[in-house]
């Protein structure tokens, strides 16, 4: 019996050191996997049909062919609200996201600067407004433990109404839906009463009669299908605003200097793919509205000249709420456009 008591002590202790030996094991390999393999979540609003995600989704491909991150896109407000997604970031809640740039004016005037009207007209003086602000707003971002990775500018904007536009005297008293404070600033001095509402909750406004109008860009009317409630799209070109892919550095910063390297490449041709996308889908867009029975035209003169006055002078306004290192990269990009 002793002997026997013996053999099974013995045998005990032979599986308990394969045991050990297999746990070490296994330890090593999902410590070396989880060192060399990232799996990132990342939040977005915009439906997959916008061209914005359409870019996103090529970008987490090259992401994903290039570099050992796995990233996962939640579009559409599925995990977080847009206007929530840069709080989120920041409290490491997500590594990835993509954020409006325009809705934190009342952070620092520098994030509404490309929404004063006709500053930046057009993609070329909109691109180089861009690379003017961005060592401005990488430095902002990084007080805040984030980094942009890539911009994208939406389409020029235009105004959806359910009436002809003419003259400016047609907006008085409408009921504007805009998306920054600084495109509230210009419909209140067109003669609208604007209000900051989010994507998501336009159907629902225009259904309860909270508003009338819309200005925002043909993306947006498509995304929301906008022949619903509006008959007239009236284009004026005159703000090409943007979206941001953010990253928070403590994530980037895990990463393998080839990842980050192999990562930050990906973002400069999402970036310029995303500037030749966003150029490329205007007339196809305009076009996809008057196929749903839209009529669509360019803002009379009045208003494209009223307009450029209200940016002037909202200029000024900017000016003077902004630090003297914001005013300076205005004054940058004047001086070079």
């Amino acid at each position: 019996m002793l002997n026997k008591i013996t053999i099974n002590m013995k045998g005990i202790k032979m599986l308990s050191k394969i045991f050990k030996r297999m746990f070490i094991f296994v330890a090593l390999c999902t410590f070396s996997f989880n060192l060399h393999a990232a799996d990132w979540t990342m939040a977005s609003g915009y439906p997959k049909s916008n061209f914005l995600t359409q870019n996103i989704i090529k970008f987490i491909d090259e992401v994903k062919s290039t570099t050992s991150v796995n990233i996962n896109l939640n579009p559409n407000d599925t995990l977080i609200k847009l206007d929530a997604i840069k709080t989120s970031l920041q409290r490491g809640q997500i590594p990835i996201g993509e954020i409006r740039l325009g809705i934190y004016g009342n952070e620092d005037p520098m994030y509404i600067l490309a929404g004063l009207p006709f500053i930046a007209p057009d993609y070329s003086s909109a691109w180089l407004l861009k690379d003017v602000q961005m060592d401005y707003l990488q430095d902002k971002f990084a007080k805040k433990g984030l980094m942009i990775l890539y911009t994208s500018p939406w389409p020029g904007q235009g105004f959806y109404t359910k009436f002809p536009v003419n003259s400016v005297a047609d907006f008085k008293g409408k009921k504007l839906r805009i998306y920054s404070t600084a495109t509230q600033q210009m419909g209140s001095m067109l003669g609208f009463n604007a209000t900051i509402l989010p994507f998501a909750e336009i159907p629902q406004a225009f259904s309860t009669g909270l508003i009338e109008a819309l200005f925002t860009s043909p993306q947006t009317g498509i995304d929301i299908q906008a022949w619903d409630n509006t008959k007239h799209f009236t284009y004026a070109g005159a703000i090409f605003s943007k979206n941001a892919v953010v990253v928070n550095k403590k994530a980037f910063e895990a990463l393998s200097k080839d990842d980050q390297s192999n990562m930050l490449a990906a973002a400069k041709r999402a970036e310029l793919r995303g500037w030749e996308m966003s150029a490329e889908t205007t007339k196809k867009q305009i076009e996809t509205l008057e196929k749903n029975g839209m009529s669509a035209k360019n803002a009379p003169d009045e208003v494209i000249s009223t307009m450029k006055t209200i940016g002037l002078e909202m200029m000024k306004n900017w000016r003077a709420e902004a630090s003297p290192e914001a005013n300076a990269v205005l004054d940058r990009y004047l001086s070079m456009r």
